[in-house]
């Protein structure tokens, strides 16, 4: 456990352009909640920032779509988001938005400060910029028709062609115009601000070499960037929404400031910096901010999703560094993607979960329960309906739901509603009573650890031992042999469910409220943000929490099971919303014409085997290839693959994948690569490696 003095929980801030999703929540969110919530049972001083990020290219585009203004867009999903946030249980100490004053000052005065100790270079580059709106433009406010020739789609983006997914520049469109104005766009040239990371790699390295602790699959990313080289990143572009660059800082560097805003890898995570000063300032206590930003014993910790990784432990450091008189994050435990239904999440494409109706179909706690059983900790994992209804209806409901259920009809029948005494306990009853002492140290351990997936479980083994316990000691037949033993039974027995109250409280708040309701567990320490009062902790659950004689409230169910209808009709739900996806672009992207036919003997000649990846990192100086050591059984082989713009490094560690092991040797950057990695790409552009489960050096016919 951390000897730090107070805790400072972040979690990413949503982007507001849209509702919240089910992977969101299993990303950032829901981890961080039941940390903090775990922290203030255990009585730590511990603070949890959020808000909305409301600043890109993204929400101008949204805005021009929909025909009103960023603002009017920011406006309505930060309220969404607050609502639906609230419902689910999230205790956020405050949630913020960048769009604030408040935000805009605090991010101004940083990159002043960080301008004035020297810590960015700027830079001259060629930029389109549209004569009649007068303004440089960002790639996603250059439109035109796609190059691709199976595609010639007319409103590709100038990044991105969301109709055939190929990633693009704007000086590749064909007949390219601005998405402000249709004009076309003219080449400019345009100064900005860069942080120029690679000048710092050395104490960046130095600094992450100190994490040992941090997870896996963020070590691992980190070090693909690292490896493959950092190089400069802007902090500064041409939008029409933004925070915008001081004035004082332009002037001094010789650029003009007009249409400038800092850069959302700038902007955005100082909103945790100007949503905590919000907090102290809403508390009456302006300055008390600085204590958990400023303060050496201030426990740092960022949670956020693995799309965010470079950002958390890379940019925002160094930025954190070079400005100074911050702290460094202690841990940043970030979450790989949660996939819906066996395939990618997609709002895109309509294959997606939102909170807010979801809320409407079933209580938070069954979400929340679900979605802590599958959590994307170290590696993507997948939600399904099906395994939301057996993860509530088997385990929520005939475990922990149960075992209360009986425990207190038992009580309300046979003992008047009050909690029996323990007289002449049996070895059983002592060793139940020591079991359950060890829980709170054994979950909260996990929890601190972020393992929130093994958490959970064991918060249901101790529900599982009270199940045994209850079953062994048979209290319906003592109820007519020996009831001082069944009063046993039942002490014992609503001791466990007294702990769980408050064990259960950081996962499933509702729940663990209604249960210490009917339980009348009164003094328990609130797991809410800002409440105060109460002496009974997380550390109290390891003891027996209730008097003989104590009075108890009208049993009622805590966790009714779901039926069939009501999943079948989430199924039917996003079926729909794909479908009405689908229709509205059309028929999708084409499929790709077949090549010109071939004989046999052309495809004889391939020698195509199956190999085990060993080993992968991005090429440096390079946006495509990936260099992976690839164990084809008899040889190992160094093969570059053009397919960094798609998947990561880590997505073909361990891969067993099929090689082209006949193609003569190529060099590429100055590397050989000595065969290829074949990979099957849908219509969307979406390239996944081609595998089979044979052994390494096993021929592919």
């Amino acid at each position: 456990m951390s000897d730090h003095a107070r805790i400072l929980v972040t979690s990413a801030l949503p982007y507001a352009n849209g509702p919240i999703h089910l992977g969101h929540l299993a990303g950032a969110y829901l981890p961080a909640d039941v940390f903090v919530r775990y922290h203030r049972l255990r009585g730590s001083d511990v603070v949890y920032i959020c808000g909305s990020d409301e600043h890109g290219a993204a929400i101008v585009i949204r805005a021009k779509k929909d025909g009103v203004t960023p603002q009017e867009i920011v406006d309505r999903y930060h309220a969404m988001a607050e609502k639906d946030f609230a419902a689910f249980g999230m205790s956020f100490d405050h949630y913020g938005r960048t769009s604030s004053p408040a935000h805009r000052d605090t991010s101004r005065a940083f990159f002043r400060t960080m301008a004035e100790k020297g810590a960015f270079i700027t830079k001259t580059e060629k930029q389109l910029y549209d004569p009649e709106a007068k303004l440089f433009l960002a790639d996603r406010f250059v439109v035109g028709t796609c190059p691709n020739p199976d595609c010639n789609h007319p409103n590709a983006y100038g990044d991105q062609c969301e109709k055939c997914g190929r990633t693009l520049s704007p000086s590749e469109l064909i007949d390219p115009r601005s998405t402000l104005s249709d004009a076309t766009p003219e080449l400019r040239d345009v100064t900005h601000w860069y942080l120029p990371l690679g000048a710092h790699q050395d104490r960046i390295s130095a600094w992450i070499d100190t994490k040992t602790h941090w997870k896996s699959n963020v070590l691992g990313q980190i070090k693909s960037w690292l490896t493959a080289g950092l190089g400069d990143r802007a902090m500064t572009r041409d939008l029409p929404w933004g925070v915008p660059v001081p004035e004082d800082v332009a002037e001094a560097a010789g650029v003009d400031p007009e249409g400038k805003v800092l850069y959302v890898w700038f902007d955005a995570p100082i909103g945790y910096v100007s949503a905590t000063r919000e907090w102290a300032e809403k508390l009456g206590d302006a300055e008390r901010w600085k204590t958990y930003w400023q303060s050496e014993d201030t426990r740092l910790i960022h949670f956020i999703g693995k799309d965010n990784i470079v950002f958390h432990t890379i940019s925002f450091p160094l930025m954190l560094m070079l400005h100074g008189d911050y702290v460094l994050p202690e841990n940043v435990p970030a979450n790989e993607f949660l996939n819906l239904e066996g395939e990618k999440l997609s709002t895109s494409r309509g294959w997606a979960v939102w909170l807010g109706e979801a809320l409407e179909a079933f209580p938070a706690d069954y979400l929340r329960y679900s979605l802590l059983r599958s959590l994307p900790e170290t590696k993507d994992a997948d939600f399904t309906w099906a395994d939301f209804q057996a993860h509530v209806n088997n385990e929520l409901a005939d475990n922990f739901g149960n075992f209360c259920n009986r425990t207190l009809q038992f009580a309300a029948k046979y003992f008047d509603g009050n909690v029996p005494p323990l007289t002449d306990p049996s070895d059983a009853d002592r060793e139940a009573l020591a079991a359950l002492a060890a829980f709170p140290a054994k979950i909260g351990a996990l929890i601190d650890e972020s393992k929130m997936r093994d958490a959970i479980q064991e918060l249901m083994n101790l529900g599982r031992m009270g199940n045994k316990y209850f079953n062994d000691s048979e209290p319906w037949a003592t109820r007519k042999s020996d009831m001082a033993k069944c009063g046993n039974t039942i002490h014992v027995s609503l001791q466990i469910c007294a702990s769980l109250s408050i064990l259960v409280d950081p996962f499933l708040p509702f729940t663990a409220k209604t249960l210490r309701g009917i339980l009348k567990l009164d003094g328990v320490r609130s797991s809410e943000a800002r409440v105060e009062g109460g002496t009974l902790g997380w550390d109290a659950a390891a003891k027996p929490l209730l008097e003989a004689g104590h009075a108890l409230g009208e049993p009622e169910i805590l966790v009714r099971k779901i039926e069939d209808e009501a999943i079948q009709a989430q199924r039917d739900l996003l079926e729909q919303r794909a479908a009405e996806a689908k229709a509205g672009d059309g028929d999708g992207p084409p499929y790709a014409e077949l090549k010109d036919t071939i004989v046999y003997d052309d495809f004889a000649k391939l020698d195509l085997r199956i190999g085990v990846v060993k080993h992968a990192e991005k090429v440096k100086k390079s946006k495509k290839l990936i260099r992976c050591e690839v164990d084809l059984g008899f040889e190992q082989r160094q093969i570059l693959a053009g397919v960094a713009e798609h998947l990561s490094p880590e997505d073909l560690i361990g891969k067993r994948v099929v090689v082209v092991a006949n193609l003569a040797p190529r060099k590429m950057i100055g590397l050989e690569s000595q065969g290829m990695l074949l990979m099957a790409e849908d219509r969307e552009g979406k390239l996944v490696p081609v595998s089979a489960d044979s052994e390494a050096g096993a021929t592919v016919s």
